[in-house]
């Protein structure tokens, strides 16, 4: 077989993401027809600056989607290593192709000889998983702290704020690299971590349901037993690591999470809580002002009622504009531990790795370099663009 031309292989490529490209045709097409009853997202579809961020980010969403779960895009898998294909041009014709195997590498082979467009498309998958989530994380840890500092203040708002300001005085990169390296993953630390911060999703949860339905209580303890028993059961499970020092509760355990991956996620929620705490704590200062908070404070709410049920969704729109500029972030983080081999697997396709892989060969063979960068651009470009977009029609609002 010959090698393809450009042409053949951008409608190689195109051809696999056809799933990607009728999801991205549908959810615009339902969006903007129900764009009035969407509130600020559907308000989203009038910026076009935020309607390019989010379809390129909802790309690589709809790409780690079919990708992870339906394994329909990436052509080969990932770690695979092909006699023959080390460093290859795009659109290579694979040897030894057998019956029901993608003939080609649509972008080539890198110095592993490995197809460098599945790798592009499963190191997308990685930071889908990680990056949102652990941004949610990170917001409900500085949310459930940051709102009572800022509405009660005095000592406990000093005693907060000087913790976040302690964690913020370290560089954030080294950080990171403090957090994600063998030795500290060796002493338990991050383990420790991550029973400490993971759970503070059960306080959230708890204090959100109890000061919705306090006046009903047979509700509240329905809605508070189902909630605390599946978040409960997920928080045991995640703590609970055949590698960690903690061995509670092995006969429930519902999943493992690999050591790597675990370490990235709570470096990142680490790391990201305190700006959050310091964002949510100076929104609650100024919001907690409002005739709205004054008359719901002499209807005799509770405290913890006003913080989440008036205050916090006055402060939904800045807030959701950092959530996205915050993934961005934490997709650049993740991009830099994964080219200096810390914190995941040195196998994972994770798009830092695959940098670092390629950069070596770059003058003479650039695809394996250039194509995760382009990708790692491209969702942080997107996100930047859709925080944009939100903040544009947060101020109408």
């Amino acid at each position: 077989m010959q090698s393809l031309t450009w042409i053949e292989i951008i409608g190689g490529i195109s051809f696999q993401l056809l799933p990607v490209w009728i999801a991205l045709i549908l959810t615009f097409g339902f969006s903007n027809y129900y764009k009035r009853r969407l509130g600020l997202y559907g308000k989203l579809f009038d910026s076009t600056i935020g309607m390019i961020g989010f379809a390129i980010v909802m790309f690589w969403v709809f790409s780690g989607i079919f990708a992870g779960i339906f394994d329909w895009i990436i052509t080969h898998d990932p770690l695979h290593q092909v006699s023959g294909m080390k460093n290859k041009l795009p659109g290579t014709p694979m040897r030894g192709a057998e019956e029901g195997e993608y003939p080609y590498y649509l972008f080539g082979g890198d110095h592993l000889a490995r197809d460098v467009f599945s790798r592009m498309i499963a190191g997308g998958t990685v930071v889908i998983l990680i990056a949102p989530l652990a941004t949610l994380f990170a917001f409900m840890v500085g949310i459930t702290l940051g709102l009572p500092a800022g509405y009660y203040g005095k000592r406990l708002d000093t005693n907060l704020s000087f913790l976040a300001n302690l964690i913020l005085a370290f560089p954030v990169i080294l950080l990171f690299y403090l957090l994600v390296t063998p030795e500290i993953r060796a002493t338990g630390l991050p383990q420790y971590l991550t029973v400490v911060l993971f759970a503070f999703p059960l306080i959230f949860i708890a204090v959100l349901i109890n000061s919705r339905f306090q006046t009903t209580p047979t509700a509240r303890n329905i809605y508070l037993t189902l909630a605390l028993f599946i978040v409960g059961w997920t928080y045991i499970s995640v703590i609970n690591q055949p590698e960690s020092k903690i061995t509670l509760f092995n006969s429930i355990d519902l999943f493992d999470i690999d050591g790597g991956l675990l370490t990235v996620f709570v470096a990142v929620v680490f790391v990201n809580s305190p700006t959050v705490f310091r964002i949510v704590r100076g929104l609650t200062m100024d919001i907690k002002t409002r005739d709205y908070v004054a008359a719901a404070q002499t209807r005799g709410e509770g405290a913890w009622y006003i913080m989440l049920w008036e205050i916090l969704p006055n402060a939904r729109g800045p807030l959701i504009v950092d959530f996205c500029l915050r993934i961005g972030y934490t997709t650049i983080l993740l991009g830099t531990l994964g080219f200096f081999g810390l914190g995941l697997e040195p196998e994972s396709p994770n798009w830092g790795a695959t940098i670092n892989g390629g950069r070596k060969l770059l003058s003479i063979h650039p695809t394996p370099a250039i194509v995760p960068s382009v990708a790692l651009v491209s969702l942080v470009l997107g996100l930047n663009l859709l925080a944009d977009g939100l903040r544009e029609e947060s101020l109408r609002d």
